[in-house]
């Protein structure tokens, strides 16, 4: 039998998130993962200091890293300096980056939410009854306000972002594993965004979410593409969740929960082989 590969799973267990239970996830997760992994499980702030003795370090609902974003940086730094696989590899370009990536999809002319950060790009954006403000570094929607267009010119730029206030019809995410799509859920109730039910996504649908899975050219990992549907029924990015994404895997039904994990499991085993058994 060959020697089975050893990996630090990071959560933490104890986050408290509305509307999901991050550790029920999670502890499913490693239960399956275990059939193929040696598996051991830690705190975001203890995985610097750990994960030297196994062969990779798998981020999964760590919680927002702006609770604890020294320690989130200097545990970058260290896995970089070391060579340390970690997975989804810190090479993301989505929120795992923070949010410039909606600064940038914008004016490249993507399907996202019209964003700004400067005053002197407010023309740029579509006139609506109100503008969601928030903070370049906010996970969670912590930090989020709204206001109204005269006030736009209050703000202190610089570390926020500016976008039109977007009535939306309904909210879809799209979850993949590397490349790979795996199933989709949406929130038919605007006002109850983690009340999700199964979403059987068009061949347009898949189109627009493959486009921002290519842009992020992160060959491993899990990605969440979450959008809304306007009233025009287009759908627009609302944010490329790539560090942590929260799966609801409790929603899917028994089959789609396992083929979810058997695509994580080959996908680690990929990972895992660009680097010789220790």
């Amino acid at each position: 039998m060959p020697d089975r590969r050893r990996v630090l799973l990071v959560t933490d267990l104890a986050y408290q998130a509305q509307g999901r239970r991050y550790c029920d996830e999670d502890i499913f997760l490693t239960s399956r993962l275990r059939d193929a992994f040696d598996i051991a499980l830690c705190h975001p702030l203890d995985a610097a200091s750990l994960m030297d003795a196994f062969d990779a370090v798998v981020v999964r609902n760590s919680g927002p890293v702006l609770h604890y974003q020294k320690q989130y940086d200097a545990f970058r730094e260290q896995a970089a300096a070391r060579g340390t696989l970690i997975y989804n590899p810190l090479s993301g370009r989505g929120d795992m980056a923070g949010k410039q990536y909606l600064l940038d999809l914008t004016a490249a002319g993507y399907p996202v939410i019209p964003t700004v950060d400067r005053p002197e790009d407010m023309d740029m954006l579509p006139e609506a009854g109100q503008y969601a403000v928030k903070p370049k570094a906010g996970a969670d929607s912590i930090g989020l306000t709204f206001v109204p267009r005269n006030q736009l010119s209050d703000l202190a730029y610089g570390d926020v972002l500016v976008q039109p206030r977007v009535e939306f019809r309904y909210e879809v995410s799209f979850y993949y594993v590397d490349d790979a799509f795996q199933y989709a859920l949406y929130a038919p109730d605007p006002e109850r965004r983690w009340v999700l039910q199964p979403y059987e996504p068009t061949d347009a649908d898949l189109t627009f979410a493959r486009r921002f899975i290519d842009w992020n050219t992160l060959g491993h990992g899990i990605q969440r593409v979450d959008a809304c549907r306007t009233q025009d029924g287009e759908l627009l990015l609302v944010e490329l969740e790539d560090l942590n994404p929260y799966l609801s895997l409790d929603l899917l039904s028994e089959r789609t929960r396992n083929s979810f994990v058997e695509s994580m499991t080959s996908s680690l085993h990929r990972f895992l082989d660009v680097r010789p058994h220790s």
